[in-house]
């Protein structure tokens, strides 16, 4: 059965936080079909310490977050998503990671790596950190702000962000500003020719370096 990526909803996130704080900010971008559906971000109140260190890197203190809800009232919304399409993000490692800090598991949902079948996980997901660097290692190691410069679409990200992304957030290292980022370099490789036949399968194969699970996402086994 032919699952072309175009045929389901791709959801690109982004959170800033870590492991002490936990999740401080998300941003969500979906795309259907190819293109910007609709959007979502705001700020989660912490769970732990934000260090100084931290907080010069995303702009986010305890003065922004102490009137925000936790990231957990999400639940609802995030298991939505899932649901209804594969996550996307750019090295998707820390996204994954810091989801399961929350929630161990979604609801069972479909297997877009395997069509037909079902899963409990959050994953298989859809990296360009990973898909950059393997097919075009002529732009780097696949650091967000390089590729979008590379792949010339600094004016499209900001334009975007005038639409979608809070005025004091339109900037590296703010959620929704970073999933754009990530969503716009998606689109630019999806439309090339090479790409125009990608399945939402391959797309989940090739983003992840690992030989073992790359191998068990081809072959059927358990992500």
């Amino acid at each position: 059965m032919v699952n072309h990526w175009a045929d389901t909803p791709i959801h690109f996130i982004d959170f800033e936080g870590n492991s002490t704080s936990g999740i401080i900010e998300f941003g969500v971008v979906t795309l259907e079909r190819g293109e910007i559906s609709s959007t979502r971000t705001r700020l989660c109140a912490a769970l732990g310490r934000v260090k100084a260190e931290d907080t010069a890197i995303h702009g986010l203190g305890e003065s922004e977050l102490k009137l925000a809800a936790p990231f957990k009232d999400e639940w609802e919304y995030f298991s939505t998503l899932r649901a209804s399409g594969p996550l996307a993000a750019h090295f998707a490692q820390a996204e994954n990671y810091l989801l399961k800090s929350v929630w161990a598991y979604p609801r069972t949902s479909p297997d877009f790596a395997r069509p037909g079948r079902t899963i409990a996980e959050w994953g298989a997901w859809i990296d360009t950190g990973r898909l950059y660097p393997q097919f075009f290692p002529q732009l780097g190691d696949g650091k967000l702000a390089e590729l979008v410069t590379a792949c010339g679409l600094q004016t499209d990200l900001d334009a975007q962000a005038a639409l979608h992304c809070p005025a004091d957030r339109r900037n590296y290292h703010a959620a929704l500003y970073d999933a754009l980022a990530g969503a716009l370099l998606l689109q630019t490789f999806l439309r090339r020719a090479e790409f125009a036949a990608a399945t939402l399968p391959w797309l989940l194969q090739m983003s992840t370096t690992d030989g073992d699970k790359r191998d068990a996402l081809q072959q059927g086994d358990l992500w």
